[in-house]
């Protein structure tokens, strides 16, 4: 089959879709090799050959080359060395079967095949688009609203529904609104892919952070500890590899512009970063940052601290509905329980107030 017209029009297609044509030729060939074998007696080791150099397409049979043949796949050695005096068992032999009709039956199932393959082709490549950005951060634009879910349009015709739940409580809601969000999963679908995404992840926040500071892009920076009450508050361990770089200095920016610019896309919910320590004292001591800490009793073996702050400071540390301490256990790691300088007493808690272990440390080195 001479087929100039039919590569010209796989081309623009290719082209046009933004489909790999390999693919396309595979759609095709299983569909051309269905038309062949409704209309003709054809071998079930058919194939379809495309020839895209000389213009042709072909029908192929390949047959494995045996003493005796024992089922439609294979070729006695005599018949075999009929076709090629040199050819061996265990050789295949390639025949042309090509029917005189195929040009008409390739023409018609090609149209009918395109029709329907190339839609699932194109499902696959969304698909792919979005696996390869599955638990990153992409943007949408909201297209849609009803009372349970928005609709985020994510580009590539692909549109998602994320659920209220997952939007923060200051994010605005209208048409055209674009809402940065977080990829949680991927799926492929008899429908096509189905992307799930979310604005509450704690995720989202560490992607913004990476986005903003080249720091922590190029390894100089790493987030060691991340814990967030979605649309209020989230606090951020950081650590520097480089002594020469503060952590919490890049993180901020100049006059604390990098901050800002990721509590403005989470819609006002405050970020706070302290410095990573393998020293529980300091560790714990910035994770509670404001609070004011008076003494830490560290259990380094279970990773639980009992902190003590004075009695009035114990509010504070605890925060509001306990989110300062609890953000400070999970973005450090640690389980900690504070207690007031008066409950310490009354339960006769032993400690050494953090100023005196200064001290005595200051006292030693000068020792030394």
């Amino acid at each position: 089959m001479k087929a100039k017209d039919f590569y010209k029009a796989l081309d623009v297609i290719v082209q046009e879709r933004g489909i790999d044509k390999e693919k396309v030729l595979e759609v095709l060939e299983r569909g051309m090799l269905n038309a062949v074998k409704k209309e003709y007696e054809t071998s079930d080791n058919a194939r379809i050959e495309f020839i895209e150099d000389k213009d042709e397409i072909k029908v192929v049979a390949d047959y494995l080359v045996v003493k005796e043949p024992s089922d439609s796949t294979e070729i006695s050695l005599e018949e075999a060395r009929e076709e090629k005096k040199s050819v061996k068992i265990g050789d295949v032999i390639s025949r042309d079967i090509t029917p005189k009709n195929f040009g008409r039956i390739a023409a018609v199932s090609a149209k009918q095949i395109l029709t329907q393959g190339l839609k699932q082709l194109e499902r696959e490549k969304t698909y792919e688009i979005f696996k390869d950005k599955e638990n990153e951060m992409v943007t949408g634009e909201i297209v849609g609203l009803n009372k349970d879910f928005v609709t985020l349009d994510l580009s590539h015709n692909l549109e998602t529904s994320l659920p209220r739940k997952e939007l923060l409580r200051s994010d605005e809601v209208r048409i055209g609104a674009k809402l940065k969000v977080y990829i949680t999963k991927v799926e492929l679908t008899t429908k096509g892919p189905k992307v799930f995404v979310s604005r509450t992840d704690r995720n989202l926040v560490k992607r913004l952070i990476e986005q903003v500071v080249p720091e922590i892009m190029d390894g100089t920076v790493e987030i060691m500890g991340l814990a967030r009450d979605a649309g209020s508050r989230s606090k951020i361990a950081v650590y520097s590899h480089d002594e020469n770089v503060d952590p919490v200095g890049a993180c901020l920016g100049r006059e604390s512009n990098r901050k800002k610019e990721v509590e403005e896309a989470l819609q006002g919910e405050r970020i706070s970063f302290y410095r990573w320590s393998d020293d529980p004292y300091e560790l714990i001591q910035d994770a509670l940052a404001p609070a004011s800490v008076v003494a830490i009793n560290p259990d380094k073996k279970d990773k639980t601290a009992t902190v003590i702050v004075e009695d009035q400071d114990f509010t504070g540390a605890i925060g509001s509905k306990g989110q300062n301490v609890r953000l400070a256990a999970q973005s450090s790691g640690w389980k900690i329980d504070i207690k007031s300088v008066s409950d310490a007493e009354e339960l006769g808690i032993n400690y050494t107030p953090l100023e005196e272990m200064e001290e005595d440390s200051d006292t030693d080195e000068q020792d030394a």
